[in-house]
């Protein structure tokens, strides 16, 4: 096991229904810690720069609209294999198919609302964290 950082992104519809403090006690109760956090709203454009590696498929107006509808909070996951364990903790994509206990099986109300977004990739948590923090922002213990 190595100690990584991922990003993870508790979505509009979360947020909205006030399930930000249950989402973050499931990733703390795995063992994962946030080292940064804040709660933003995207605009339109900042959602389509964001997520750009998806542009030329057919969900990507749908998504960046969702994603500029309401506030976000956007964190850094720290702690053992943090992108494995944070893909566990949010479950699949498709809310039908994700295990019970995980964030989307509990909270999802569709493939596109589904309360959480987390990197895929040690190289995809990196470009993704950098977009959203600088390292100052970023504790080190």
């Amino acid at each position: 096991m190595s100690l990584e950082k991922t990003l993870s992104i508790i979505k509009p519809d979360a947020v909205k229904r006030d399930l930000t403090g249950k989402i973050i006690a499931m990733f703390e109760e795995k063992g994962l810690r946030v080292v940064a956090q804040k709660k933003i709203w995207l605009s339109k454009e900042q959602a389509g720069s964001f997520y750009d590696v998806h542009r030329d498929r057919p969900f990507f107006g749908e998504l960046c609209e969702f994603m500029s509808s309401g506030p976000i909070v956007v964190q850094v996951l720290e702690g053992n294999s943090a992108i494995e364990l944070n893909r566990e903790i949010m479950g699949a994509t498709n809310p039908d198919q994700a295990e019970p206990g995980t964030i989307r099986k509990e909270f999802a109300l569709s493939m596109t609302e589904n309360s959480a977004h987390g990197s895929d990739s040690s190289e995809t948590a990196r470009e993704e964290i950098s977009f959203f923090f600088s390292g100052l922002e970023i504790l080190q213990f």
